[in-house]
């Protein structure tokens, strides 16, 4: 296969300059845990060392642990990187130790805001970031309340909460209903990591900022789309989250959708948070709902037996500590997806996410209908034209085609046309997504009536497995690509995975 290596361009419109905020800090509720010293912290510093904070800016943690100011900041420093600016960025963190359940705690952080208000001159705009297990969601949002700390009286007040949001659809309104009670829906940031990508980002302008895609990005020409998201890693340190939760939950619900939706979106009228999101929802309503008598045909599930990750033996999931042995748990599922709309009747989506699988792959098929007539000749039985959009590791995109290759009249391959993203230039999605939470822009948030109709997708489903228990549920060798019937499901239809 030959490869045509595509060198980034330079900015020749002016508009790579990022946006800087005006005022605004952030409160991290769960600042003791894994997400915040391994990914928040990380990004928020790095955006400091940008310059892409306000000056006004600092940040408060807030946990049960009993750490003072000088303790927390010693956390962050032995687990970082030394040097002086993050020295300066250390002195602009805080800490405030106590329960989610009283009271009083959100009285001494109403406080401390005040103080620290008028200390680095911030107009009152806070961001309260929710790195805590999902069941404490709730009672953090009414005590914030009762403190009045969700009003926007002088300043901006905005949540970013975690995934998932809810359990199941009824759970999700529910959650939903609550946190209305406290705070408008342009006060609420649904995070999803996968938005703050450049590839998926990256979705949107290579559709609609070309002429030679969209007018082909149709059922006449598409054959078929595989969105892929593979972990080598286990469940490592999050056992207790994920036993309870599932892969269907954990990936399928938001990342795999919202994946779907990049891709398959009508043109918006502009790049208004709003106009993007009113069209995901007309998507997700569009995808015809699994048929509760045969979900069998259109999902799988499984779940990872012991097998050799990189060389070394893994046990398998129900092994892992802090797994119950008994387990039906989902940690693969590969569904079989079909939109209801004139763009896409009768293209398949396949989409599949798995752990302990063969390697970390994140990437999106677009997989082109062969040609109608073919003149070269039977025995050149050349593949389709494919446009792949690598999320991780290595973000960026390719395009397949079929070129002559110099030898015979005849003589044709595949030319691989390669386009990376400089890992330097490429900042950490959470970065991208806390820098517009300060800025106010929603646009790669989850709004609620997408996020309720894509439980509403999923429910059958969940409800079905909890019925059947291990009935349906299919064990796949660690560092294999999952079941084979994850592979029967794509293969029924004349087609397999690209791996």
């Amino acid at each position: 296969m030959w490869m045509l290596q595509i060198n980034n361009v330079n900015d020749t419109y002016g508009k790579c300059e990022e946006i800087k905020p005006l005022s605004g800090s952030v409160i991290i509720f769960g600042a003791s845990g894994d997400l915040t010293s391994r990914k928040l912290i990380p990004a928020i510093f790095n955006l400091f060392r940008r310059n892409l904070l306000p000056d006004s800016f600092y940040l408060i943690g807030m946990a049960r642990s009993d750490f003072s100011d000088e303790t927390f900041r010693e956390k962050i420093y032995a687990s970082s990187e030394k040097s002086e600016k993050f020295s300066e960025f250390l002195k602009r963190i805080f800490y405030i130790s106590g329960d989610y359940s009283d009271q009083t705690y959100y009285l001494k952080l109403k406080k401390r805001i005040s103080e620290l208000d008028k200390k680095f001159k911030n107009n009152s705009n806070h961001i309260f970031y929710f790195a805590t297990p999902p069941v404490v969601y709730l009672p953090i949002i009414k005590m914030l309340g009762h403190a009045e700390l969700t009003d926007e009286k002088t300043g901006f007040s905005r949540v970013i909460v975690e995934k998932p949001f809810g359990y199941d659809y009824n759970s999700s309104l529910e959650l939903n209903s609550e946190l209305h009670k406290y705070l408008k829906e342009s006060q609420i940031y649904r995070i999803d990591h996968y938005l703050g990508k450049e590839t998926v980002q990256n979705i949107l302008m290579l559709r609609f900022a070309n002429t030679i895609f969209e007018p082909l990005w149709n059922y006449k020409y598409i054959d078929h789309v595989q969105i892929t998201v593979a972990e080598k890693l286990g469940v490592e340190n999050r056992a207790g989250y994920f036993d309870s939760t599932g892969l269907l939950r954990d990936m399928f619900q938001n990342h795999m959708l919202q994946l779907l939706s990049m891709i398959t979106i009508e043109p918006p009228y502009s790049l208004d948070a709003n106009a993007i999101r009113d069209e995901k929802k007309k998507l997700i309503n569009s995808i015809r709902p699994f048929d509760r008598n045969n979900i069998n045909s259109y999902i799988v599930r499984g779940q990872y037996s012991d097998g050799i990750i990189d060389g070394k033996s893994v046990l398998p999931y129900n092994r892992e500590t802090g797994i119950n042995s008994d387990s039906y748990t989902e940690t693969f599922v590969s569904s079989k997806i079909l939109i209801d709309n004139w763009r896409w009747s009768g293209v398949p989506f396949y989409l599949r996410s798995g752990k302990r699988m063969n390697k970390k792959l994140s990437r999106i098929a677009i997989v082109f209908k062969k040609v109608p007539h073919y003149i070269f000749g039977n025995e050149l039985n050349t593949e389709p034209n494919v446009l792949l959009l690598n999320i991780q590791p290595d973000e960026g995109f390719e395009f397949m085609v079929q070129a002559k290759q110099p030898g015979s009249k005849l003589c044709m391959n595949t030319l691989n046309m390669k386009f990376r993203y400089n890992p330097s230039d490429s900042p950490d999605a959470y970065e991208r997504l806390i820098l517009d939470s300060l800025i106010g822009d929603q646009t790669l948030f989850v709004r609620d009536d997408g996020m309720g109709i894509s439980w509403k997708l999923f429910t059958p489903v969940l409800e079905d497995w909890a019925h059947r228990k291990q009935n349906n549920l299919f064990y796949y060798s660690s560092g294999s690509w999952g079941p084979s019937e994850s592979e029967a499901l794509i293969k029924n239809d004349g087609r397999t995975w690209i791996n």
